[in-house]
């Protein structure tokens, strides 16, 4: 019986075939692939393989740092993008995460099983110290390559010198950690569509490990396209290897027609405390009919400091309650949370509106506000109203439209962090409703934690249920676009990394371009349980809006 090692080799070496460079680089990412979903890393490398079975020649008339890759070793210089070896400010993975062990993992795991490559390690914490990095290498001229390892999400905007040395360049996410300066960065390079750039994404190390090996064909005779070639194959393997049932729990919406809808989004108002991420005031208005009115935070947390907390109590007791546990959060954290949700509730109320978002990270940082809203969102949600994250307008104006199309059905505002190893988006945040189905609908559990990025307030961990199909996306009246993806809910993550919330899911349709979409709408995503696909391509032709499918 032939055993993997046997089988693989087999895939690298083509004994007894005669295939072109094409082909064996189809059977090289295959192997590849094979051997990072076993969990580990042949160590003979790529190039000698394509030696053994004569298709990748020595070329005596390479230049030098050629035939370094091809007879000897290629020069990679390592790179770990963070501030420092631990997080010293609010930031995902969390505030005071030591990445010591992480590195010192990685940086083994690498030297190990990337035979060819000798490694050469940096950390980088701003898009000057890349660019400092860069100078010394192209001075001294003795680097073939880069491996960019995205560590803390806080950092942005480091890719871009690199893959501008004219070197081949694998840029790689730490999921949970790097994904907020990673998606974008990366997307926006794949728009430029960069002949010596390459990614991965995967919470597998090996899957790195696999697309690393293939940097020294970058070398080669196949140059950059061998190398990219390569690692676009060892990723679609690893997602054709993962076999998902698809069917979904049967979920039968109550929806308003779309004459109904937009009736109705003319008598809706948005609160922005203070600025939102986009000003889309005015085409809000034009084009939905919705009105969003920014106000200061001195007015709410004027209404903070009036808030009842007898009352407040009150509510304190019923999360208490329902809550599965209440873990790390003080009972005067939990009151403020409560004042700060009868302080929305008032602002609602006194401007008529249906929706408020706010500038939560900005505010508590600078002591404008004294509580986070996290809470206070979670029980508007939950009522049928809409609480948003982070001033983020797009989003809140996408909640407002769907949840009034649903009838009180609920969005996810979200980071996702995108996971190849097992072909899954992950919506991730710390605040989310425990009613995905309305007001009137089932109920499921949730654990009120502190907030994760920096430990602090009381913010929420939802276990949403799973089997369902959910449709996810964003709206920008200015572009007059939606954006959309589908997927089903399969799991929910209570890694102790990034957000509390974890919702894990398997979209439908194409892996691979879910990859390119986060630099033109950034981060935030919006989730709703059900299908809804249909309905929204209904109200993007009576818009006259585009739909992007971003799946």
């Amino acid at each position: 019986m032939k055993t993997k090692i046997t089988e693989i080799k087999e895939a690298l070496t083509c004994d007894g075939c005669a295939h072109s460079r094409r082909d064996f680089l189809a059977h090289v990412a295959k192997g590849l692939g094979a051997v990072a979903l076993a969990g580990f890393i042949e160590p003979s490398s790529i190039l000698a393989a394509g030696r053994a079975a004569g298709v990748v020649e020595d070329d005596h008339t390479s230049s030098a740092a050629e035939n370094r890759a091809i007879n000897g070793k290629m020069n990679v210089r390592l790179v770990f993008v963070t501030p420092g070896i631990t997080t010293e400010e609010p930031c995902w993975p969390n505030i005071a995460y030591n990445f010591s062990p992480v590195i010192e993992k990685m940086s083994n795991t690498l030297t190990n099983e990337c035979p060819e490559i000798n490694f050469t390690q940096s950390i980088v914490g701003s898009a000057k110290q890349a660019e400092n990095i860069l100078l010394g290498d192209k001075a001294r001229g003795d680097i073939d390559g880069y491996l960019v390892i995205h560590l803390v999400s806080k950092v942005h905007n480091v890719i871009d010198p690199f893959v501008g040395s004219g070197k081949p360049v694998l840029y790689a996410d730490y999921i949970y950690g790097g994904t907020g300066g990673f998606l974008g960065s990366n997307s926006a390079m794949l728009r430029k569509q960069a002949e010596n750039y390459s990614f991965m994404s995967s919470g597998n190390f090996a899957h790195l490990v696999a697309a690393a090996n293939c940097l020294p064909l970058a070398m080669g005779p196949g140059g950059y396209k061998m190398f990219v070639d390569s690692v676009t194959k060892v990723r679609e393997n690893i997602v054709a290897n993962v076999n998902a049932d698809m069917t979904c729990v049967d979920d039968k919406l109550d929806l308003l027609s779309i004459d109904e809808l937009r009736k109705e989004l003319k008598t809706k108002r948005i609160l922005e405390y203070e600025k939102g991420w986009d000003d889309v005031r005015k085409e809000t208005k034009e084009e939905l009919g919705i009105e969003i009115i920014r106000r200061p935070f001195s007015e709410l947390n004027d209404m903070w400091e009036k808030a009842d907390k007898e009352q407040a109590m009150e509510v304190v007791n019923r999360w208490k309650k329902e809550s599965e546990a209440v873990v790390g959060v003080r009972d005067l954290t939990l009151e403020k949370s409560a004042r700060f949700y009868l302080a929305m509730k008032e602002a609602l109320k006194k401007y008529d509106a249906c929706a408020i978002t706010v500038a939560c990270l900005d505010g508590f940082y600078s002591g404008q506000i004294n509580a986070y809203p996290c809470l206070g969102f979670h029980e508007l949600l939950n009522e049928g109203l809409v609480g948003a994250c982070e001033c983020d307008t797009l989003s809140t104006v996408t909640m407002v439209v769907m949840s009034t199309l649903a009838k009180g059905r609920p969005g996810y505002i979200s980071d996702p962090v995108m996971d190849l190893a097992n072909k899954q988006i992950i919506y991730s945040h710390c605040v989310a409703t425990n009613k995905p189905f309305g007001p009137g609908g089932a109920v499921n559990p949730f654990t009120i934690m502190t907030h994760s990025e920096d430990r602090q307030g009381a913010s929420v961990r939802s276990t949403l249920p799973t089997g369902y199909m959910v449709t996810t996306l964003k709206m920008h009246p200015g572009r007059k676009e939606i954006l959309l993806h589908q997927a089903k809910a399969v799991d929910n993550s209570t890694e102790d990394k990034a957000c509390r919330t974890k919702l894990v899911a398997v979209p439908i349709g194409d892996f691979e371009k879910l990859f390119t979409q986060w630099d033109k709408w950034a981060w935030h995503r919006v989730t709703y349980y059900g299908d809804l696909k249909q309905p929204v391509f209904e109200l993007a032709d009576a818009l006259g809006w585009k739909v992007v499918e971003e799946a």
